[in-house]
């Protein structure tokens, strides 16, 4: 059974198409959203609870502690075995998520290039020494489309883009496939896309939503489980302003209109990133009886 990948921006309905689709061709979900590999990082990633599953097999949930720093390297491997294993007892695998560098490492024979502790320490040291966004400023001097898909500054990946080039002497994204290839498996691959009018006051609505079943709370339980605003699951999108909240440097009204704000900036990265692939089937998320729609696509693509 080929897999399906349901890809979009955050909030569009890719988790319930996904779950319809499961049941339909009597399928298992796997996880394509980096944050919800993170266990106890469930109301600000809008995980589904395991009621809300429906029975359906979830894979790569809930596999990395938040002290953890997340690997596009290490996921891919794992979720690859996953597939593998959902193939061979006749299901079929449905991938499902928005995160763009792990969409790809799925889909595509993504060869991550080697690293060197030494290097990287070098990286490092200079990061400490002159601040990220002068870091990410370097970067953007020598390899300038890498500089502009590393989201926000990320510091973990600014310094692993550097540690590639002076290891590979070739730019970062050379490393990265093309999307016009054949897909891995001949996985269908199926795209939710969305207008601002429509998604952007779901955003709104999702994010109020998140604070007031408790993300604060949420954050001060990883608290006590090792979690530091320094690290990936620290830096993610809502984690990130409630910490800002707790050290007083926002308002807590400003941390719910600054994590809305910074969905909308990913969403709007996810769209460009996802429009690029050819291979994509787009079906409207605002549209009557998606799973039908799906369906269709699917059919046409067979």
């Amino acid at each position: 059974m080929r897999p399906i990948a349901v890809v979009g921006p955050t909030a569009s309905g890719k988790s319930a198409l996904g779950l319809a689709l499961a049941h339909e061709l009597d399928g298992e979900v796997v996880n394509v959203d980096s944050m919800q590999l993170y266990r106890g990082m469930d109301i600000g990633t809008a995980k589904l609870s395991p009621a809300e599953r429906e029975g359906i097999p979830h894979h790569q949930l809930d596999v990395w502690d938040v002290t953890e720093t997340a690997s596009v390297a290490r996921y891919q491997q794992a979720a690859l075995r996953d597939i593998e294993d959902i193939m061979s007892r006749g299901k079929t695998p449905i991938l499902v998520g928005g995160s763009m560098l792990y969409a790809q490492a799925l889909v595509d024979d993504w060869q991550f290039p080697p690293t060197d502790p030494q290097v990287r320490a070098k990286y490092e040291a200079r990061r400490a020494d002159i601040g990220t966004d002068a870091l990410h400023a370097e970067l953007a001097r020598v390899d300038p489309a890498a500089a502009a898909i590393i989201e926000d500054k990320d510091p973990r990946r600014t310094v692993r883009a550097l540690e590639v080039i002076e290891l590979t002497g070739k730019p970062f994204k050379a490393s990265q496939p093309p999307k016009n290839g054949p897909p891995r498996w001949g996985t269908k691959l199926l795209g939710l896309r969305t207008d601002s009018e429509w998604l952007n006051p779901r955003i709104e609505k999702r994010t109020r939503l998140m604070f007031e079943q408790g993300l604060v709370e949420e954050v001060e339980r990883l608290q006590d489980k090792g979690l530091v605003a320094d690290s990936t699951a620290g830096r993610a999108i809502g984690y990130a302003q409630v910490l800002q909240a707790q050290r007083g440097e926002l308002t807590w009204e400003d941390a719910v209109e600054r994590t809305i704000t910074g969905t909308r900036r990913y969403v709007r990265r996810q769209r460009s990133w996802f429009n690029r692939d050819p291979r994509i089937a787009w079906l409207d998320a605002a549209g009557e009886d998606l799973p039908a729609a799906a369906a269709r696509a699917l059919d046409s693509h067979a």
